[in-house]
């Protein structure tokens, strides 16, 4: 009975695949008689930590929520009049619920398997088209991180678009009223590539200037104003300069679009459309140019294709452009979106539809009036002429009004020269806009007669500021205004969709493990969700406290003396982990340290991060097994001694090997005064048993969507702190807005707000506080045990491709799909396809080697499924078998049609050499619970012969359809 006094439910146990005759009987497969001594043929001794995780002991899942409650509680969710870019806004709850709340919407994976991804597809296209038409521009993509990193991202875009006169210009014109989160990131971002920001007047700015090549403007501004920029941007073309604008996409539901006016580029943030403020994110950035530039636009692309019966089917278009292709000749490093961020946003406008919009765009904007107009009433100086949301006031003193409307629990912004910011948004009414106008009329002693301002407030903008042309005309955005009708709408996409609500989805090197729902709980607490970034940190105690905690289990865990939060990607950690460097070099006075050692095997957007950090890549040879070749890499680091910046490795390697040789390379690159900088992908292959500061790294971003739980989202969002040494915690990010973040000698900020996407790092606290240090190890030690069991079934029946030196792989392995080619005809990719038909996602394909799948099954998953999936894996190998020895044809098998829909097999005559059970129902348990795919197999080489990236206008509609 004392033991069940004391019975406590251990969450690991709810995370881990942790049933000990599973295991047992694991372990007898792979040939090892415990845990402990596989991970002694696995990870080399010699950088074994040497003690258990110092962390604060696990917590039950109601342990949890209850003393996190306590923690929320601690930040004070005031009324936000700051604007800057963020907005308080209402998330329609049949997509908070149906969406955000909703794990096979926030489980599934990037829609790189189209025919099991329709329904997001469809989504994004939606928000591709919510772009396209509210800009007035011609492509979209379907989003970047955030506002500010998308302006830099036009930045680059318009950097190497320069030719003819102004091929050498190295300047980029910035008007001094975009949010000063902006003008912050893009100086981070220009200065390694060569480029020069100019920030001024719109005005009164010199565009004859022969160095400035593009330009950057606000609308509206960053305090309110409303320009029209047309004959601005004439000039500015005639000059052969090219123009972005940054705009607010509710105020284009009734302001003249971007487009229309000229602009090149338009970018900003969906936030405002149903995404909470979250303190900062995450939130869809998005980005919309002219069709001429469609091959050089940074993100991912949705296109409209044909499948293999010849019906409409949607898929990620133009995929050469992606980074990881384009390796060193990339000039983005994106290899992420904010897919479910761009979903809610695009349903957000499907549910509203565009006179729903309007009519959040003009109460918005009515109540602005209201308070402006009653402002100057009371004799205060409204310095605001047109606005959309946002005025600026002038007053006696800021500290005053400051006091006076804190203590009405209510933020403005203070622009520190007597003037303040005042922001309205969807949230607010007629009586907090009274509210307001009261504290206001209360500090001069005068009244104001509300019902007369009332009566002098006018809907409409001047003739050239106002939208006159339509929008959002197809169907999609003018049916599903009912409840019920979006409930159904977002329920049919869902069904169309694979994620892990279905099966295990194996991408290597993507983690795809569970994302527990009592970690997800909190993320939608108002507490969390409703905090503006650049509201006072005395309001944010309880974020203070997260951070502050989440920092130390993270130093703990990677074995490093400070970290940053701010990235909020990992190629944003990437990024900023190579930008820390070379401040640590220029520092030092060596700025002449400008080569990235980079072996072959490495992650696409590692060569892409280190020349958007101003570095040159030299690629290092990788030998037979897999390995950094020793040899080359000697010879190239002593090679580049003088000017070695840094090496960046993956560990365990990209071949999902834990090399021996790593802590030499290490102490070689630090021999010739290079640093260590650590792609911290498969960081949930060293947690608790090693880590960088063991391996002897400097610097290392971690995947807090892989190895910390956060949910992948469909292709967003993600998180990519970055953790660092001692001598490098100085170089931290720092931010322009919010004071004490970063270090003493901070470089600029890497994303737009100063703790990235902060929300949503209540995920991973939530997840190390539950696992404690030794579920965390255990985690980690399982995830080791189900890969090497997954090897142990497959192995006789695929070529394993890499192992390290006791013949073990890591948390991953890749399998060679390449002599099937030769002996049936049978690709990689045609395995990935019939997968589909056994109810699986498919394993990473054709990377880090071509004609190969790697596959990663993460510790969340039961020893039936991995069983599971290796018997759907052995099936399709005697499938492929029955092609070598002639009983299947070789054009026309079960792989070369796959996947299989209902269309397909539904038919009155069958004529394919095959039964159609054998097509739908390979194994028994197909039969207890079925995933259709909804098309047949896409072919995307029509799709981009025939780039469709928007939903037609409804005079387009029945014709398209």
């Amino acid at each position: 009975m004392k033991v069940a006094l004391r019975y406590q439910e251990l969450f690991e146990n709810r995370h881990n695949n942790a049933d000990e005759a599973d295991r047992q009987a694991m372990l007898s497969e792979i040939g090892v008689k415990s845990v402990e001594e596989l991970i002694s043929q696995t990870i080399p001794s010699a950088i074994r930590r040497g003690q258990s995780l110092n962390l604060p002991p696990a917590q039950t899942e109601f342990q949890f929520l209850d003393e996190f409650k306590k923690l929320a509680s601690q930040n004070k969710v005031y009324k936000s009049y700051i604007g800057t870019g963020y907005y308080d806004t209402f998330t329609p709850n049949v997509i908070l619920r149906n969406i955000l709340e909703n794990p096979a919407w926030y489980t599934a994976y990037t829609p790189y398997q189209a025919e099991i991804s329709q329904g997001r597809l469809e989504m994004l296209l939606n928000f591709q088209t919510l772009i396209i038409e509210l800009t007035g521009l011609e492509i979209a993509n379907a989003s970047l991180l955030d506002e500010a990193t998308a302006a830099a991202e036009a930045l680059h875009l318009l950097h190497a678009l320069k030719k003819g006169a102004k091929a050498k210009a190295d300047t980029f014109f910035v008007s001094d009223r975009c949010h000063p989160q902006t003008i912050d990131l893009l100086h981070t971002r220009a200065t390694p590539i060569g480029v020069k920001i100019l920030v001024g007047d719109h005005r009164t700015i010199d565009l004859t200037n022969e160095n400035i090549f593009g330009a950057l403007l606000q609308y509206p501004a960053t305090d309110g104003a409303v320009f029209d920029y047309s004959d601005w941007i004439a000039s500015a073309h005639e000059l052969d300069i090219k123009v972005v604008v940054a705009a607010d996409l509710l105020a284009l539901t009734l302001l003249t679009p971007p487009g229309e006016m000229g602009a090149d580029v338009v970018v900003g943030s969906a936030q405002r459309f149903g995404v909470p403020m979250g303190y900062g994110g995450p939130h869809a950035g998005y980005f919309a140019t002219k069709d001429e530039y469609k091959r050089q636009m940074p993100g991912r692309l949705i296109g409209v294709s044909v499948d293999a019966e010849g019906n409409r089917a949607l898929r990620m278009a133009l995929q050469t452009r992606e980074q990881h292709i384009r390796r060193e000749k990339a000039t983005s490093n994106i290899c992420t979106a904010q897919v479910l961020l761009s979903v809610m946003a695009a349903a957000y406008a499907v549910y509203h539809g565009p006179e729903g919009l309007k009519k959040i765009a003009q109460r918005t904007h009515a109540l602005t009036q209201l308070t402006a107009l009653a402002l100057k009433g009371l004799g205060y100086e409204v310095l605001t002429e047109a606005f959309f949301d946002t005025i600026r006031v002038k007053v006696a003193d800021e500290s005053v009004v400051k006091a006076a409307t804190e203590a009405a629990e209510i933020n403005l912004r203070y622009f520190g020269d007597h003037t303040v910011g005042i922001s309205f948004d969807e949230t607010k009414t007629y009586p907090d806009a009274v509210q307001l106008i009261g504290i206001f009329s209360t500090l001069v002693s005068k009244s104001v007669n509300l019902d007369e301002v009332e009566s002098a407030l006018s809907w409409e903008f001047n003739e050239v500021l106002t939208r006159q042309s339509a929008f959002l005309t197809n169907p999609v955005f003018n049916t599903h205004h009912s409840e019920h009708e979006m409930l159904r709408y977002l329920k049919s996409l869902e069904n169309k969709d694979l994620s892990l609500v279905h099966s295990m989805i194996s991408l290597g090197s993507c983690t795809m493990k569970l994302n527990a729902t009592t970690e997800m709980i909190p993320v939608t607490w108002p507490e969390f969700g409703k905090l503006h970034p650049f509201a006072p940190k005395d309001q944010a105690a309880g974020y203070q406290t997260l951070f502050k905690n989440l920092n130390d289990w993270l130093c703990e865990i990677t074995g490093f003396a400070a970290m940053s939060l701010q990235p909020n990607s990992g190629a944003q950690g990437e990024y900023a982990g190579l930008m820390v460097i070379r401040a640590y070099h220029e520092a030092r006075g060596n700025t002449h340290r400008n080569i990235a050692l980079i072996p072959a095997s490495a992650h696409g957007t590692n060569p892409a991060s280190a020349v958007m950090a101003g570095m040159k890549v030299v690629v290092t040879k990788t030998d037979e097994n897999g390995n950094i070749d020793l040899a080359d890499l000697k010879a190239k680091a002593e090679q580049y001694s003088e000017n070695l910046s840094c090496l960046m490795v993956t560990y365990p390697s990209t071949h999902g090997v834990f090399e021996e040789s790593i802590i030499e390379i290490c102490q070689l690159i630090h021999e010739h005064g290079g640093q260590v900088y650590m792609d911290g992908a498969n960081m949930n292959a060293q947690v608790g048993l090693t880590s960088p500061g063991t391996i002897g790294a400097d610097v290392c971003h971690l995947n807090l969507h892989k190895t910390f739980c956060i949910p992948h989202g469909g292709g967003g969002p993600g998180m990519g702190p970055i953790g660092v040494a001692a001598h490098l915690a100085p170089f931290l990010p720092g931010h322009a807005v919010v004071s004490g973040v970063g270090g003493d000698q901070a470089i600029s900020a890497v994303s737009a707000a100063p703790y990235g996407s902060a929300s949503i790092l209540t995920i991973s606290y939530a997840y190390i506080a539950m696992m404690g240090g030794e579920g965390l190890t255990h985690a980690t030690q399982t995830a080791i045990l189900n890969a090497n069991y997954i090897k142990a079934r497959l192995e006789p029946h695929f070529p394993v491709l890499y192992v390290g030196s006791q013949g073990r792989c890591a948390h991953e392995m890749i399998l060679d799909c390449r002599p099937f080619k030769q002996s049936a005809g049978i690709e990689a990719e045609d395995i990935a396809k019939r997968l589909m038909d056994y109810g699986f996602h498919a394993p990473t394909l054709s990377f880090p080697v071509a004609g190969t799948l790697m596959v990663e099954p993460t510790e969340s998953e039961s020893k039936a499924e991995l069983d599971r999936f290796c018997d759907a894996m052995i099936a399709i190998r005697n499938e492929i078998a029955e092609v070598e020895a002639g009983e299947a044809d070789k054009s026309v098998n079960v792989l070369k049609m796959a996947p299989h829909t209902q269309s397909v097999v539904l038919v009155d005559s069958w004529n394919r050499p095959y039964t159609r059970e054998k097509a739908v129902f390979p194994l028994p348990y197909v039969k207890a619970s079925k995933f259709w795919p909804t098309v047949s197999r896409i072919d995307s080489a029509y799709g981009d012969r025939n780039l469709i990236c928007a939903c037609p206008p409804l005079e387009e509609y029945a014709t398209a359809e």
